[in-house]
């Protein structure tokens, strides 16, 4: 199933098929899911090329970002699943305390009828990555891509049709109110990737039926940048990392902070850099960064930027905002305070705030008593100073002396912590984000 418009009967009819189809899904064989997973494989491979073209036309993202991300990003995703899937499903057998002769076991099993809510910013990536966990876990799922990548949704739905029943899976297109009619209903586990106010929304709604939620959100990601770092593979990887999407990514830096005797090497490198990636003959190729998603978004980030500039913020390096096409070239600021909302709010955009400080307790206590962040980016040599700052600050992940590289590596959790998200997945747990782990215990 999938509609540009679907109205509240058809999305209540196809809910009320998979409650009913739920338990057959419940009992399939670790076989018959790999299955399942290989056919949708191969339907993401099919129309890769189609993929490529739909995401460029909502988003104007560089082809090769495209390919990976959106590509072989979910393919990745779901051989892992496919080749992992007969360890994960496998009881963990336990020896009772009180009376070993007895057995126990702790059984994955599915949570039932779950809903999955994808983001506009890697629209089939985040949203085909945990429908293949979902799938893997034995799961019915019903899927709203968001409205802000129209002809990525509608050959989302092609691929489903094309690997599922709609008792089993279905995805819906439309506006906020498909989303708002599904929040509506009794799933058994719903995952958002999105910002933290829709995250709390999802939350309220998923409080009504006391369904389990994965919240993927964001935040402001710091880069804390140590006295004797390297300031030019730093540079690097920042720029890099305000390229890649147009910063649009959760886990993309969003702030730093940088002794004052390195800031402006950081500067120097930072605009070298960008300049290598980004230009030719003085002109920005816009065809290598992506736009900002819509115009409502650029107005937020101008505003950011002006509010900044306003205040006293020096713009370092770039400060082009090109309304005309959505594009914002690559942006440093320096001269950055804490009253700024730049400061407060997640930019989302590749411009970057950076602060300078004299004490690493300084540091540690701007991030400590603010939200709790997505990422926190940590580039130092001292080993003590690295453990000091994770002692002491909290995020979703960390990366020591590189960007994304916690995001990347499927054997460890990705996820928030309160504010920047609850739960996490990719590899195992995503299996374990859609499982419930279950108690049993036999008397013999």
């Amino acid at each position: 199933m999938t509609s540009a418009s679907p109205n509240a009967s058809d999305i209540k009819r196809i809910f009320a098929l998979q409650q009913a189809h739920q338990w057959d899904v419940k009992a399939s064989s670790a076989e018959v899911r790999k299955a399942k997973l290989a056919k949708l494989k191969a339907a993401v491979e099919a129309h890769s090329d189609d993929i490529v073209a739909a995401v460029q036309d909502d988003t104007r993202k560089p082809a090769g970002e495209i390919r990976v991300t959106e590509v072989l990003n979910i393919t990745a995703n779901i051989q892992r699943n496919i080749d992992n899937l007969d360890a994960w499903m496998a009881p963990t057998e336990i020896t009772p305390s009180l009376n070993p002769n007895d057995k126990a076991q702790i059984v994955y099993e599915a949570r039932g009828v779950c809903l999955i809510l994808g983001p506009w910013n890697f629209p089939l990536g985040l949203t085909f990555g945990p429908l293949a966990a979902a799938v893997a876990a034995g799961n019915c799922c019903m899927v709203k891509l968001t409205d802000l990548c129209p002809a990525t949704a509608r050959l989302a739905g092609i691929i489903v049709r094309e690997v599922f029943d709609e008792n089993e899976v279905a995805l819906f297109e439309g506006d906020v109110s498909v989303a708002t009619a599904l929040l509506e209903l009794p799933f058994n586990h719903i995952f958002f990737t999105g910002s933290t106010r829709v995250g709390k929304l999802v939350m309220a709604a998923a409080a009504k039926n006391l369904a389990s939620v994965t919240l993927e959100l964001g935040g402001k990601s710091p880069v804390i940048i140590d006295e004797g770092a390297d300031i030019a593979k730093i540079a690097a990887d920042l720029a890099g990392a305000k390229q890649f999407n147009g910063g649009q990514a959760c886990i993309c830096p969003d702030y730093v902070f940088v002794k004052e005797d390195q800031r402006d090497n950081l500067v120097a490198a930072f605009k070298a850099k960008v300049a290598e990636n980004l230009y030719s003959d003085g002109k920005i190729k816009k065809e290598s960064i992506a736009q900002i998603v819509n115009a409502g978004n650029f107005a937020r980030v101008k505003a950011l930027f002006d509010d900044a500039v306003a205040k006293g913020a020096k713009v370092a390096v770039g400060g082009e905002l090109d309304e005309a096409d959505l594009t914002i070239h690559p942006t440093m600021l320096t001269d950055v305070t804490p009253d700024m909302n730049i400061l407060q709010e997640e930019i989302f955009a590749p411009v970057l705030p950076v602060m300078t400080y004299d004490d690493l307790d300084q540091v540690i206590t701007h991030v400590s008593t603010r939200d709790k962040p997505l990422a926190l980016y940590i580039y130092s040599n001292d080993p003590a100073h690295v453990d000091k700052i994770l002692s002491r600050t909290s995020s979703g992940g960390v990366t020591v002396n590189g960007v994304f590289s916690h995001y990347l590596e499927n054997q460890l959790p990705f996820g928030g912590v309160n504010q920047s998200g609850m739960g996490s997945y990719h590899g195992y747990f995503g299996f374990k984000a859609f499982s419930h782990e279950r108690a049993i215990y036999r008397h013999q």
